[in-house]
């Protein structure tokens, strides 16, 4: 199944020479991903061509007027039932949950803003929702819609080489990705960490969790607090304390034939003590 999506904008050349690179131009190639922009000053019947005004109300800037978008939106609506998005940073910010979720799509339309933004009326009549990429303004919504095409798409089936690779990046698991290292295992004098050269998968797989604890507990800590950690990352980070390990028992053979046990643990506390005690009455 192809995800179509189409972009509005009034940079329509701005598109295709990104995303037709790369990882979504191979997955365009593929048949996987389609990608349409399309020219919002096409549909202007304004005789300039413009497709911007002053602000009712004053104040610095123009606004994109209405007319030409809705008149673009019916024409790209046309046998294409979509969901509609805005590029605003007034929008939610965009996370890797929300670009799974739009990845489960068929069809997706962006509307790209442009000067101080869109009319409202054009908003209220059109968009689903409006995403940001983050707290700060761009000149327009066409880079911002394509940093939102270029994350959702490697969660589209096929896109990838490897069904593990979105898994491991950062934010994946809530956390910020460990450190990557290739070839050649020294370089300029910096090794690769001999834990990596090993072989040793489990020993991989802990010294790659612990670095993206850390990671994260230095650039983004904020994350930790609703990421699923596990109790062992919990006591990496400090957070809780080791739990004892439970005493060993040692069989020794009693009068009569029965065994009985005896600890030999030296961090028994009073109710587990209790508790081997009632065990060793009823056998």
């Amino acid at each position: 199944m192809t995800m179509r999506i189409k972009i509005l904008t009034l940079f329509p050349e701005m598109i295709l020479p990104v995303l037709g690179r790369s990882i979504t131009g191979r997955a365009i190639e593929r048949g996987i991903l389609s990608i349409e922009p399309i020219d919002i000053r096409a549909y202007t019947k304004n005789k300039h061509n413009r497709c911007d005004d002053y602000p009712y109300g004053g104040g610095a800037g123009l606004v994109m007027t209405p007319q030409p978008i809705y008149d673009c939106f019916r024409a790209a609506v046309q046998d294409f039932p979509a969901r509609h998005i805005l590029l605003s940073p007034r929008g939610k910010t965009l996370t890797q949950q929300r670009a799974r979720e739009l990845a489960q799509e068929e069809n997706l339309i962006f509307l790209c803003g442009h000067y101080e933004g869109v009319d409202q009326r054009a908003v209220d009549e059109w968009i689903d929702e409006e995403i940001s990429i983050g707290d700060y303004v761009l000149t327009g919504g066409e880079l911002a819609a394509m940093v939102v095409i270029d994350c959702l798409s490697r969660h589209i089936p096929g896109v990838l080489g490897s069904g593990e690779s979105a898994q491991e990046e950062s934010f994946s698991d809530g956390l910020l990705e460990y450190p990557q290292y290739t070839r050649p295992a020294v370089y300029e004098g910096r090794e690769v960490p001999e834990v990596l050269l090993s072989g040793h998968d489990a020993n991989i797989r802990t010294w790659r969790r612990e670095r993206s604890l850390d990671i994260t507990r230095e650039r983004r800590p904020e994350l930790l607090e609703r990421a699923p950690l596990t109790q062992q990352d919990r006591v990496y980070l400090g957070w809780e304390e080791m739990p004892p390990k439970r005493p060993r028992r040692k069989k020794k053979a009693a009068a009569g034939g029965r065994e009985r046990t005896k600890f030999t643990g030296e961090s028994l506390n009073l109710l587990d003590f209790c508790r081997f005690q009632w065990y060793n009455t009823i056998r």
